[in-house]
């Protein structure tokens, strides 16, 4: 439409199933990659992505013309098949159902970029089950524990 401007910024959570520590330092490059083909493929921009052992956070311009749970799930499922097809687990590798998605201002940018590529130093202090509870209390986001994560 003729004269219409958007700019969001989106911050992505999710987890492998079970929130297994599934996500190997010798491919979690790669997947990283490979996710960042599936964003751009959409017609987002990749600002900063990082893959945990047990999670991985993306944080992306948003393209509104997409809808956010179509977006993850095509992550998701893309995803899925290429890390199964690679042979990269022993056993079957799924996403969690489910995920974090927060929206955050221009002037944002740096910082949440910065939190995203510095999540192995941040992860030395905090687990990711509180940093997710975290995530979801700064954003005021009401919540249910029986709908988390499947923490251990």
């Amino acid at each position: 439409m003729a004269n219409t401007y958007t700019q969001c910024y989106v911050h992505l959570v999710f987890s492998p199933k079970n929130r297994q520590a599934l996500i190997k330092k010798e491919w979690k490059d790669l997947l990283e990659k490979y996710i960042t083909g599936i964003v751009q493929n959409n017609k987002h921009k990749l600002i900063a992505i990082y893959a945990m052992p047990d999670h991985i956070h993306i944080f992306i311009g948003y393209n509104v013309n997409q809808l956010i749970p179509d977006l993850v799930e095509n992550i998701k499922t893309s995803s899925n098949a290429w890390i199964n097809h690679n042979g990269f687990t022993k056993c079957k590798f799924e996403w969690q159902r489910g995920y974090g998605a927060f929206t955050h201002a221009h002037a944002q940018i740096g910082t949440v970029a910065e939190y995203v590529h510095n999540q192995e130093a941040h992860h030395q202090e905090k687990t990711f089950h509180n940093e997710y509870l975290a995530l979801l209390k700064q954003n005021n986001i009401d919540f249910r524990d029986q709908y988390l994560f499947e923490f251990f």
